[in-house]
């Protein structure tokens, strides 16, 4: 059978079927071999539900029969109940305080629950069971036979279950396909990893559990190991490009240092030397600034655009909001103030110059026609904006150096755009506040060389992070009061704009920035000027909310996710985050890193919407972590590098974010791809380098 052939050809169909393989991706054999287990569930484990005994903790697969919720009479606590039947029998499970639980879980799902078993008035029930829904529309036979092996479970879609992947795969496996192995035979042997014919067996028809583990181990290598060799081909290639050149470099990062009103620390000197060095290597520089919130990566890429721009050279700088491209270019207008520099600012709603004519220390509004023009032309020696600045009607004439901030909310494609067409490749400099860990680093940005600034500028403070309960929010309302009459700021973070549908019960209980708005305006703050800002505001309102909170006009500003990165607001000291298990950790640690940009010391206070044993584990790790590379160690460990890269933009698939928890892994993986790529040897292997241009797109600076 040739693993090229579509699915549909081997398999009846129906359409439901056919659109949800196609929304997985899945369309002919080989996509579905490679299409692995996400786990295994080993039936040893379960028990069915006439062998339950009250007292023991236990595991059942069961199907939802029938689920609701109400108040209990006496007490009035809400609960979510549900009848569980398999093959054998039914029993009760009870969720005391979790209503929800009752629109969450359908009625006709299976899923695994894990619980203590209890017994009141004679019955059995199960009491608070944590559950996971399972993808299989059938209850597993547990007997215990000799034979008895792991059950896979696939990622699935609407259509098309589990189960039916699983017998799919097994129909096709046993006509005896056979796959070309294309890693090279001294690596299998190296690491001891099973050839790749057996390795597709075993990880989707494993006996026993390290069966399945050794198939994975060989994939896990297998996908680290192909995206580093891309990624360092493309790193190859980029070395090829011409660059622009400049002259007095170093003076010229002297002389920048002196507009500074503030010392640069050494980690940003080191930053703006590794700068220096790519600029003049000949070469165009593809790097990652990785620093915490606060650190002053923007400084060093000021520096940066301050170097070409003196060298009649133009610099873009892109950033994720209207708000932070309008910070950088008020930033930018006051510190280059006096170096003749011309600046401009494109997003979907401005277009300014600096300086105006009327006011040498002012920028004044100009015709979008009027920007692209003068950009084209050379005007600008630097372009700020958001995503406006990578449309095809925006045009450079000698484009040095592409600065992206916050590159993680940006697409690959959208970063990639801000190449120049032309063979001069610009310098480009992408920017995260968002700390990497090192195996997280080492696997994704084999193409990008990596600057980090790790220490915070002179003055700052770690910010005092707290987990509030809900009985001591009084307690805390009481402290910002005291804080806001010496003079101080806060900022209040809602999940939604408006109040939710009250027949939406999983959300009945977010907080909104309309509602929250309302209730410090009128309850708790009446004293107080309070204003609100989101993401349905229009761009001028959205200036005059931030700026008048800036000016201190304001002192509570309630916000929806719109100000997570870059608004500097030195005065602001408070940052409260209402539902804070809504949040990742990483949008949380960005979220608190909006205060803490002065002298004064700066807190934190995290109110949960509901509490769970995970939710409390990972707030408290928020608690306790000094910096965000402590964090995002956490989070690697806890919740998987997807949280922190973003799959879909990375390149390494679920079973390779698994193996980026194994740092020798991920080292060895490295290792022989420098040496194929340094060696000039990919020659040798065909099928390795024919695997590699079928991974490959057109070669983009990858952050």
């Amino acid at each position: 059978m040739e693993l090229s052939i579509p699915l549909e050809k081997i398999f009846r169909l129906m359409p439901k079927q056919k659109k949800a393989l196609q929304k997985l991706g899945l369309l002919t054999v080989e996509n579905l071999l490679n299409h692995l287990p996400y786990r295994y569930e080993n039936p040893a484990d379960f028990k069915y539900i006439n062998d339950l005994v009250s007292g023991e903790n236990a595991r059942i697969w069961g199907k939802v029969a029938k689920i609701d919720y109400k108040k209990t009479w006496k007490k009035k606590i809400n609960i979510a109940y549900a009848t569980i039947e398999d093959q054998t029998g039914k029993i009760k499970a009870v969720w005391f305080r979790q209503p929800y639980i009752a629109k969450m879980l359908q009625e006709g799902s299976h899923a695994i629950f894990s619980g203590k078993v209890g017994v009141r008035k004679g019955s059995l029930y199960i009491a608070n069971p944590t559950y996971e829904l399972i993808p299989v529309n059938i209850i597993p036979n547990f007997s215990k036979t000799p034979d008895m092996r792991l059950v896979p479970l696939y990622p699935s879609s609407t259509g098309i279950s589990s189960l039916w992947m699983q017998k799919s795969i097994h129909k096709i496996l046993a006509q005896g396909i056979m796959v070309s192995e294309f890693l090279p035979k001294k690596i299998l042997e190296q690491y001891h990893l099973p050839d790749l014919n057996t390795s597709i067996r075993i990880v989707h028809m494993p006996k026993t559990a390290s069966h399945a583990e050794v198939a994975k181990k060989r994939f896990a290598f297998e996908n680290v190991f192909l995206v580093q060799l891309e990624r360092m081909i493309q790193k190859e290639e980029i070395k090829k490009c011409k660059t622009s050149g400049m002259q007095n470099i170093e003076s010229l990062a002297q002389e920048f240092e002196r507009l500074l009103s503030f010392p640069l620390t050494k980690a940003q000197k080191r930053a703006i030397e590794d700068i220096m060095r790519d600029f003049q290597s000949g070469s165009p520089m593809n790097r990652l600034l990785e620093g915490d919130v606060g650190s002053g990566k923007t400084a060093v890429a000021a520096c940066a655009a301050y170097i070409v721009a003196k060298n009649r050279l133009q610099a873009a700088y892109m950033a994720p909001t209207e708000i932070l491209a309008r910070q950088h270019f008020d930033g930018f207008c006051k510190l280059f103030g006096h170096s003749g520099i011309k600046i401009g600012l494109l997003t979907s709603s401005l277009t300014e110059k600096f300086p105006s004519k009327v006011n040498p220390h002012g920028s004044t509004h100009i015709s979008r026609a009027q920007l692209l023009k003068w950009a084209k032309e050379g005007e600008f020696q630097i372009l700020i904006g958001t995503h406006a600045v990578i449309q095809k009607k925006v045009v450079f004439k000698n484009l040095a150096l592409a600065m992206v901030d916050e590159q993680h909310r940006f697409g690959v494609f959208q970063r990639s755009k801000l190449r120049k067409k032309e063979n001069i490749e610009p310098h480009f400099l992408s920017m995260s506040a968002t700390p990497i860990p090192r195996t997280l680093a080492l696997a994704i940005y084999a193409d990008l060389d990596l600057s980090v600034i790790d220490e915070l500028p002179p003055g700052r403070k770690y910010i005092e992070t707290k987990l509030v309960r809900h009985h001591d929010r009084n307690e805390i309302y009481k402290f910002i009061r005291e804080k806001i009459v010496a003079g101080e700021q806060a900022f209040v973070i809602c999940p939604r704009i408006s109040k939710p549908d009250e027949k939406d019960t999983t959300k009945l209980e977010m907080k909104s920035v309309k509602e929250e708005y309302k209730k410090l305006k009128e309850s708790i703050f009446p004293d107080f000027n309070i204003s609100m800002i989101h993401g349905k505001l229009a761009t001028k309102e959205k200036e005059s909310v931030m700026r008048d909170f800036k000016d201190g006009k304001s002192q509570i500003l309630v916000s929806t996710s719109v100000v997570e990165v870059g608004v500097d607001i030195p005065n602001a000291t408070i940052m409260i985050i209402e539902g804070a298990d809504r949040f990742g950790l990483a949008q949380l640690h960005q979220f608190r890193g909006r205060v803490g940009r002065g002298e004064k010391q700066s807190y934190c206070f995290l109110f949960p919407q509901k509490y769970s044993a995970n939710i409390f584990r990972r707030l408290k790790a928020l608690t306790e972590a000094k910096s965000g590379f402590e964090l995002a160690e956490y989070d690697l460990q806890f919740r998987g590098a997807g949280e922190l890269s973003g799959k879909s933009q990375s390149g390494i698939s679920d079973i390779g974010m698994e193996a980026l928890q194994n740092l020798k892994m991920v080292e060895a993986a490295r290792f022989e791809a420098k040496n194929i790529i340094e060696s000039k040897s990919i020659e040798k292997y065909p099928l390795l380098k024919q695997k590699i241009s079928g991974l490959q797109s057109e070669p983009v600076h990858f952050e």
